[in-house]
């Protein structure tokens, strides 16, 4: 079996790649059914592996203002004399 990180050949009854310790065969969390290195879904129950980029539900930042960073506001002192006016 061909490691999936490194791409050594293993033996074909390997868990674990011999050059890379990659993890080559895995067990689907819903049914336990034994799963190549490289199955992004399980072929019995469709369960996904985690191999594949999981679809968020949710959004990360709802907007740009939550994660750029502000910087520190210094009044301007010809601004302040406009506001007295």
């Amino acid at each position: 079996m061909k490691c999936p990180r490194c791409q050594h050949e293993n033996e074909s009854a390997a868990n674990f790649c011999e050059e890379c310790d990659t993890p080559l065969a895995q067990l689907c969390t819903g049914c336990d059914r034994l799963l190549s290195a490289t199955a992004k879904f399980c072929p019995e129950c469709a369960h996904p592996t985690g191999l594949s980029p999981a679809v968020r539900l949710t959004r990360r930042f709802e907007s740009p203002e939550q994660y750029t960073p502000q910087a520190p506001r210094r009044e301007n002192p010809h601004v302040q004399e406009r506001a007295r006016r």
